[in-house]
């Protein structure tokens, strides 16, 4: 039986996740500016995270939370790679190579690379498995049986609205968004946050 209510709270929760810039959400803001197969990429991340939520709300959360070596993998690999992707992100701002530049739209990207990058970002970053199947996998479990469908269904729909608005929105705004100080600045915010992300995901928060 659908509940209004407990869909909310997925369409909260998982938009709460999943709105935090990342490496992610980079790649789709670059992909948008970039004009370069920006539905497929819209779509895979779409696909990937409803699959993820998918498996969480199956129990694969629980067995990961049940699996120190897992827990364990999950924690600090997900924290070497959002400290990897920062380091990376400030290190291009400092460069000044994030900008998209004229030259570097004209090399073209073919579509089965840009879907091999977002498969790479979505699912070689443990960090995700925390978010995605973990904690919303926790949280969906919690809920009675007849209310588990709802959530889904909730932090699907958030992973629908958020990826698609930003595709779009920075397909729109890219004159704007590809702007060198402006790409600079983006770099550098994503690049903080994955450092602090990192640190809290070590600290155990």
């Amino acid at each position: 039986m659908f509940s209004q209510q407990i869909f909310l709270q997925g369409l909260g929760l998982g938009a709460s996740l999943i709105m935090a810039i990342g490496a992610q959400n980079t790649h789709v803001i670059r992909t948008g500016v970039r004009g370069e197969h920006v539905l497929a990429t819209v779509l895979a991340c779409i696909v990937v995270d409803v699959a993820l939520i998918a498996l969480g709300m199956a129990g694969l959360g629980s067995v990961i939370e049940s699996s120190p070596p897992l827990l364990a993998l999950a924690r600090y690999g997900g924290a070497a790679f959002l400290a990897w992707y920062g380091w990376r992100c400030w290190a291009s701002s400092l460069r000044g190579g994030a900008a998209l530049a004229l030259g570097e739209q004209d090399s073209r990207t073919s579509l089965k690379r840009a879907l091999a990058t977002v498969l790479a970002l979505s699912l070689l970053n443990p960090h995700v498995y925390l978010d995605t199947v973990v904690l919303l996998g926790a949280v969906g479990s919690s809920l009675a049986g007849e209310q588990r469908g709802s959530f889904a269904a909730g932090a699907m729909a958030a992973s629908v609205l958020w990826f698609s608005a930003l595709g779009l929105g920075a397909r729109r705004f890219a004159p704007v968004l590809g702007r060198p100080a402006v790409w600079r600045m983006i770099e550098a915010a994503t690049g903080s946050l994955m450092l602090v992300l990192a640190v809290l995901l070590l600290r155990g928060s």
